[in-house]
């Protein structure tokens, strides 16, 4: 049996964005992500399906093209090979992403 809690040495980095793997099992893999309000927007186009919801806090990602706004409890489905950047981040935002592979 594996516990955690989502909350618990959840400092932001200085800058940038930390990566965690909760849980990695067959083709899952589920990961929390603490940002910095200091990041530098990287587009990202991924392998594979990506879930990710708000937490805590807020974001404004370009999808695709197009801006989307993310507020706690907000939550959006990327599917693989959707081009993703995050633009702005709040201190301390903290993020759940479910990686279907």
């Amino acid at each position: 049996m594996q516990t955690g809690n989502l909350f618990a040495d959840a400092q932001p980095p200085v800058q940038g964005e930390r990566f965690e793997a909760l849980l990695s099992h067959k083709n899952l893999v589920i990961e929390r992500i603490v940002s910095s309000a200091d990041i530098t927007p990287t587009q990202y186009v991924q392998t594979q399906d990506e879930w990710v919801a708000m937490i805590q806090g807020e974001a404004t990602l370009e999808v695709a093209g197009a801006l989307v706004e993310l507020r706690t409890g907000d939550y959006l489905f990327l599917p693989a090979g959707t081009p993703h950047t995050v633009r702005r981040v709040s201190e301390g935002a903290l993020w759940l992403a479910v990686h279907l592979h």
